[in-house]
């Protein structure tokens, strides 16, 4: 039998969602349903999955998009010698001249063919950028992307002490792991979008949510130094070519 589990929340929900659930638990065990009274948000359910979780490794992304994990097998192989591992929605830029790469680095961001890739919807998919430059500039850390499919050790993630109530909870996990000395290797994981249904990470409230979390948190750990001490983990980024 597969060693592996999923932790399910149900945050609310006013469909059929913990029903249909239950219904796959009789026949599958490995699916773990716990069920909020009310609905806490995607940060404060997150912070809740990851305590129920009691494998080795935790497989985690905060957002409700498909991502493909054809390859998921060969990058659980990178945690023999990284801490983390997180994917990357798109292909890195390539400027060999160091002046240029942070403009450069924008034009990539905002080019339409890289955020026809990043979202199913083009207005969404600025969100995601302005969300993503918004955490780089602020906090400096260099990765490629903070909403992705990551993967941690179970035992780490949960000695985390999270302060965010929004979305902003992923990106929290992976700036404290950074800053706590572990290393992150990216890897390249492609966004598959929605056939069916429809979002609400970007609706206004839910947008504003994260946006104050993300400049309450900069101004309590960075401005105020109440980030305790800072040893910067080793990244390794993902690399032209690695990826489309």
């Amino acid at each position: 039998m597969e060693d592996y589990e999923i932790v399910l929340i149900d945050d609310g929900s006013t469909d059929r969602t913990f029903e249909i659930a239950k219904a796959i638990q009789e026949n599958d065990p490995r699916l773990k349903i716990f069920r909020n009274e009310t609905n806490l948000n995607v940060g404060l359910s997150s912070r809740r999955a990851i305590q129920k979780a009691s494998k080795e490794f935790l497989f985690w992304q905060t957002i409700d998009w498909g991502y493909d994990i054809e390859y998921l097998r060969h990058f659980l192989e990178y945690l023999k010698s990284y801490d983390i591992v997180q994917g990357v929605r798109r292909r890195p830029v390539a400027v060999k001249i160091r002046l240029l790469k942070p403009f450069a680095a924008v034009l990539k961001l905002f080019g339409i063919r890289h955020l026809t890739k990043r979202s199913d919807t083009v207005s969404k998919a600025i969100v995601s950028v302005i969300n993503y430059a918004l955490i780089r500039v602020l906090f400096r850390v260099p990765l490629s992307d903070f909403q992705n499919v990551t993967f941690y050790p179970t035992r780490w993630i949960q000695s985390v002490r999270y302060e965010s109530k929004s979305s902003f909870a992923n990106p929290e996990g992976l700036i404290k792991s950074h800053w706590a000395g572990l290393s992150i290797r990216e890897v390249p994981i492609s966004f598959i979008p929605r056939n069916e249904g429809t979002a609400k990470g970007t609706r206004p409230r839910a947008i504003m949510s994260s946006v104050l979390d993300i400049f309450r948190l900069w101004f309590k750990w960075v401005i105020l130094g109440q980030r305790g001490p800072v040893k910067k983990g080793r990244i390794v980024r993902l690399q032209p070519g690695d990826s489309d």
